[in-house]
């Protein structure tokens, strides 16, 4: 997803907004992982998020995102198997072996929280294990280079040498973003880069880092509904994804059911 890009600063009052969009997307990814099982549909997962977001009180990021041509259905994306990311909630149902990607957004009084993880439903490959495993460790290692004073390459190349060692696509056609009161700002935080390069990181600022890892090429492809993203060779991909803050007192991760420093 694209939307508006505006570098903003962000107060510690805009930063205590969005804890509260991001506690909110920790609780949908709780309780769609919770639900997530063989013989259910991707559609009755949105709804499991759809009812968490009333409880607390937000609005979809997601939800009509992209305009009258191409509004986005549904609150979360859920993007199983090959599909990268942007997977349309729909009568797809999970069974045994296949693995889902699950973003999902909130609004709390205008402000965003963005976060995403993939699962294995029932058992798969160590192969596919694999994968998840290393693009999990790889968003926390770019996070704990989301501090003032590092720059954007930092970010990237600590996520990018988790992939390398283990043969992995790293996707380039899609990246993280900064996040605040648009869901896409600037900067764009690619999963790739070089240590010391790119722009300084400053205190104010709010970012979402989202590893995209495939099993084989890095390449994608888009459906013809014009938002579902899938590798170009039909490999398996993992998507994990937080949104950290940049404070005054540190780095905090916001989309967490209580917000962690790194």
């Amino acid at each position: 997803m694209s939307g508006t890009r505006v570098i903003t600063k962000k107060s510690a009052a805009d930063f205590d907004k969005m804890k509260i969009a991001g506690r909110c997307v920790a609780a949908m990814h709780s309780a769609v992982r919770d639900a997530a099982g063989p013989g259910v549909t991707t559609k009755e997962l949105d709804d499991v998020a759809r009812r968490v977001l009333e409880e607390h009180g937000c609005r979809s990021s997601f939800l009509g995102y992209g305009g009258p041509h191409s509004p986005f259905p549904g609150v979360i994306c859920t993007s199983p198997n090959s599909v990268i990311v942007h997977g349309i909630p729909d009568t797809y149902v999970l069974k045994d072996g296949d693995i889902i990607s699950v973003d999902a957004g909130a609004i709390y009084e205008g402000w965003h929280g963005d976060a995403a993880f993939t699962i294995a439903i029932g058992d798969v490959s160590d192969e596919v294990q694999n994968l998840l495993d290393v693009t999990e460790r790889a968003l926390w290692a770019g996070l704990e280079q989301a501090k003032a004073g590092k720059r954007l390459g930092d970010i990237g190349a600590a996520v990018e040498a988790l992939a390398v060692p283990h043969g992995i696509g790293v996707v380039r056609d899609y990246v993280g973003h900064g996040i605040g009161r648009q869901m896409h700002e600037a900067p764009s935080v690619p999963n790739y880069g070089t240590p010391g390069k790119g722009l300084r990181i400053k205190t104010g600022m709010a970012l979402a880092i989202e590893p995209m890892f495939n099993l084989g090429t890095d390449r994608s492809v888009v459906l013809d509904d014009q938002w579902t993203v899938v590798t170009a060779d039909g490999a398996f991909s993992a998507h994990f994804e937080h949104t950290v803050l940049i404070t005054d007192e540190g780095s905090v991760v916001s989309t967490l059911d209580e917000p962690r420093y790194v």
